[in-house]
């Protein structure tokens, strides 16, 4: 007979043994998979994503957000929301290690923490995918209008060609590009579309200024119903919401960068949130308030569109918006390529290989562009986008997983400023939705698919 002590010994060897090669296969899959993959960027890399994630194509229609939202509001609301979205995206960061020896590397997986491991995932997942998915098809649409302008401007005689094939042209960058692996590898391009929005913003304020106001401008809202202002400026709203929307990506781009205890990553990651802000401060601001001053209600929704001349530079500019949209569209596809792929080998037990990340990457790029092409409806994508999920994954989300893990005291500043920001959401996500929607109603009666 087998001693008791020899069994329970046997067991424990081997449930260590099971242990072991559980965590191992764990750590082969995190080593493999895009977000977690890499863990030594610089301060400066934070400043690049964030930069690249939050100015996007948004910061071109803000002069058409102010011609709905006028002047006094229009200001009020851009001030406020630099504000609130710098102040919840500081929540994100300093909950990335709330936990001692725990680092939250994925939206869902802080969400999963402070609401609930199947509510968390529930509500952080569709609302992250919603943003993430469409920044990525909002990316394609810009980019391939603003090739189109592009070949416009240098060829102003040559045959038209249709936007599709400029959507197709852009997005056959991204079939290649998507294929690496992580977001240290985009690193270059993060710094290439760093440097665009400075570069086209400041030619879009400096081109308005040199034109001057026009002779006839109007700052007086277009519409002339009370529905349509009314809808208008629900869309404007969304606008705005769009051009601060990078939360859903700032707790993957803080998992790159290395963290002891001595030195968490919270240091870091906020200098290059902060260098990231005042560059969106420098882009944002000149280009909505002069942009307005210039062309008032008559504005279009991309200002590269208003302004014509001088060519040269016009055309200069939108080539710069092309390189920060293809940037825009990595750094916003990279967690959408860990969730899917993290899909496969985590749920559907898929090995960890090329072929794989291959195949699902260029069906994931395929999807966009199909999308893209099919509702290119630049100015309704950011409202409608803005409302559904932008709102709620900036300003809603981080507060009430703050008041759930930290629960600040009853009536403390903290307290109330979190209850005023996700009263704040609430409403905002509600009208926009509704104003975002409507737009696309109205330019899809006149739209012509695929032309």
């Amino acid at each position: 007979m087998v001693p008791q002590g020899t069994h329970d010994n046997n067991d424990n060897q081997i449930s260590s043994q099971v242990d072991d090669e559980t965590l191992a296969k764990r750590k082969a899959i995190d080593d493999w998979l895009p977000i977690t993959s890499s863990r030594n960027a610089k301060w400066w890399y934070s400043a690049f994503h964030n930069v690249t994630a939050i100015v996007g194509a948004g910061a071109l229609s803000l002069p058409y957000a102010m011609s709905k939202l006028g002047w006094g509001p229009g200001i009020a609301i851009l001030v406020l929301s630099w504000i609130i979205t710098l102040y919840t995206l500081w929540q994100m960061i300093e909950m990335h290690e709330m936990v001692p020896g725990r680092r939250f590397d994925r939206y869902h997986e802080l969400g999963q923490y402070a609401l609930g491991e199947k509510l968390g995932l529930y509500v952080v997942v569709p609302q992250q995918v919603v943003v993430e998915v469409g920044v990525c098809i909002v990316s394609m649409v810009t980019g391939g209008k603003s090739l189109k302008k592009f070949h416009d401007t240098v060829c102003s005689s040559c045959k038209d060609i249709k936007l599709t094939y400029f959507i197709m042209i852009f997005a056959s960058v991204h079939f290649f590009l998507s294929q690496l692996p992580n977001f240290n590898f985009i690193s270059g391009v993060s710094l290439a579309a760093t440097v665009m929005p400075l570069s086209y913003s400041a030619i879009a304020w400096a081109a308005s200024l040199h034109k001057g106001a026009l002779a006839n401008v109007e700052y007086g809202y277009k519409a002339k119903s009370t529905s349509g202002i009314v809808f208008n400026f629900f869309s404007a709203l969304g606008d705005v919401g769009f051009a601060y929307a990078g939360h859903t990506v700032v707790l993957e781009i803080q998992t790159t960068i290395p963290s002891t205890p001595e030195k968490p990553s919270k240091g870091p990651m906020w200098k290059g949130v902060v260098g990231a802000y005042i560059a969106v401060a420098l882009c944002y601001f000149p280009v909505a308030l002069i942009g307005y001053w210039v062309f008032g209600n008559t504005v279009e929704d991309n200002i590269l569109i208003s302004l014509e001349k001088p060519a040269w530079l016009i055309a200069m500019a939108n080539l710069f918006v092309v390189v920060h949209v293809i940037g825009s569209y990595q750094i916003y596809a990279m967690p959408m390529f860990d969730m899917l792929e993290a899909l496969f080998v985590k749920k559907l037990n898929f090995r960890t290989s090329t072929p794989l990340r291959f195949i699902v990457r260029n069906i994931y790029v395929a999807f966009t562009t199909f999308v893209a092409i099919t509702f290119p409806f630049f100015g309704g994508l950011l409202g409608f986008f803005g409302g559904l999920a932008f709102v709620p994954t900036t300003y809603i989300l981080p507060c009430m997983m703050w008041l759930a893990v930290k629960k600040p005291q009853k009536y403390s500043l903290s307290w109330w400023t979190n209850r005023v920001c996700i009263a704040l959401g609430i409403c905002m996500r509600i009208i926009l939705a509704i104003g975002g929607f409507k737009s696309i109603i109205v330019k899809a009666t006149d739209h012509r698919f695929y032309s």
